[in-house]
């Protein structure tokens, strides 16, 4: 019997850190688009519960942690309700910003930080990431949303 996963959505700039970490991992998921204009992925692409996987670009104190394109994406509040988790990355050079992202919009949509990584993430990061993923996806076959 195979596990359901939880959905995943994810953001990446023209860095493809975030869109390499993804990829690696193998599974399916939906990309918010770079373009701030761009169209948001639809309600048919995102039906179940997911886990929202972002990185973090933020000046010396923190101000624009999460991108506009995520925070316009977290703006509707269907989405929203289908949040069940979310995934920080970042670079540990910039100290206490690392992986900021993550936890503002674990803290603002009520969603357990799963998990930080740097960069691209390392193979660990991979298969920490999965298993976790794993776990939290037997836990929502027992739970309605």
């Amino acid at each position: 019997m195979s596990r359901q996963l939880p959905a995943l959505v994810y953001y990446s700039s023209k860095s493809g850190n975030t869109h390499r970490f993804v990829t690696r991992l193998g599974l399916p998921a939906v990309r918010i688009a770079e373009c701030l204009d761009a169209p948001l992925p639809d309600h048919s692409q995102l039906t179940d519960a997911f886990v929202l996987i972002c990185p973090t670009y933020a000046d010396g104190q923190g101000r624009g942690a999460v991108p506009k394109q995520v925070i316009r994406f977290l703006n509707d509040a269907s989405r929203r309700e289908r949040l069940v988790g979310v995934i920080g990355a970042g670079n540990r050079n910039f100290g206490a910003t690392y992986a900021l992202s993550g936890r503002i919009i674990s803290e603002k949509c009520n969603v357990p930080l799963l998990y930080s990584f740097e960069l691209a993430g390392t193979e660990t990061d991979i298969a920490r990431t999965r298993a976790g993923l794993e776990k939290l996806g037997d836990h929502l076959c027992s739970t309605a949303i």
